[in-house]
C-alpha cells in the first residue's frame, strides 16, 4: 500500500460501499486466506476527527495478518447513549465485514490494540471514546464467554449497528436473533442519521 494511492482514494468521490455480490466475487478470487471466517465489526467514534479515526481503524484492521476487510458501510451519526443530551459530541458509526483466519480471541485482542492506539485523548473515566471496536458476530458462533460474548449481547437492540450492517449485507442474519432486516424494523431508525456527505473507503 503506497501513501500516494491512499491519498488518491481519499479525494475520489466515486468510492462507494462494496455490495455483497461484489464481496462474494472478491472472496472467490482471494486465495491469501485459507478457510477464513466471516466476522462483523462495529466502529464508533465521538472525539477528535471522527471520520479520520474510523478510517484509521479500518486501515489498521486491513493491516492485520490473517484478516481482509471485505465491505465498509456508509457512515451514520448517532447521539451517545445514557448521557445528558448535548453533554458529549455525537458518534460517527460504521460497520465493516471482514474475512479472517484469526480465532475470536485473537480478533478481540486486535480490536483492543486498535482502540489503545487511537485512545490517546480520553480525559474522563466515563467520558467519550476516540474509537470503539466491537465484534458483533463471528461466523455462526454463539458463545456466552464473559470475555467475548458472541454475537454481541446488545447488537439486536442497536440501530447504530443494525442500520449500517443492513446497508452492506441486506440478507444478514444475527446468530440466535434472526434477520438483521427484521431486527432493524423492530428497533426503528430514530436517532440514527445517515451521513451521505461522509465516506469511508475500502482499503486497497
Amino acid at each position: 500500500m503506497s501513501v500516494s494511492s491512499h491519498g488518491a482514494a481519499q479525494s475520489d468521490p466515486t468510492v462507494q460501499p462494496v455490495p455483497a455480490s461484489v464481496v462474494e466475487q472478491v472472496d472467490a478470487a482471494d486465495v491469501t486466506l485459507s478457510n477464513p471466517r466471516r466476522a462483523v465489526i462495529a466502529l464508533g467514534s465521538n472525539l477528535g476527527n471522527r471520520l479520520e479515526t474510523l478510517q484509521g481503524a479500518i486501515d489498521a484492521l486491513e493491516d492485520t495478518p490473517g484478516l481482509r476487510v471485505k465491505a465498509v458501510s456508509p457512515v451514520y451519526e448517532t447521539e451517545p447513549w445514557g448521557v445528558e443530551a448535548g453533554s458529549q459530541p455525537s458518534y460517527f458509526n460504521a460497520v465493516v465485514v471482514v474475512k479472517t483466519t484469526l480465532p475470536p480471541a485473537s480478533l478481540l485482542e486486535r480490536g483492543h490494540a486498535i482502540e489503545e492506539a487511537f485512545d490517546r485523548v480520553r480525559d474522563e473515566r466515563w467520558g467519550p471514546r476516540t474509537i470503539d471496536v466491537d465484534i458483533i458476530a463471528y461466523a455462526d458462533v454463539v458463545s456466552d464467554d464473559p470475555v467475548l460474548t458472541l454475537p454481541h449481547p446488545r447488537a439486536h437492540q442497536r440501530a447504530f449497528v443494525l442500520a449500517p450492517w443492513h446497508d452492506v449485507d441486506p440478507e444478514a442474519q444475527l446468530p440466535g436473533h434472526g434477520s438483521v432486516a427484521d431486527l432493524l424494523s423492530a428497533v426503528g431508525r430514530d436517532g440514527v442519521l445517515p451521513r451521505a456527505d461522509l465516506e469511508l473507503r475500502l482499503p486497497e
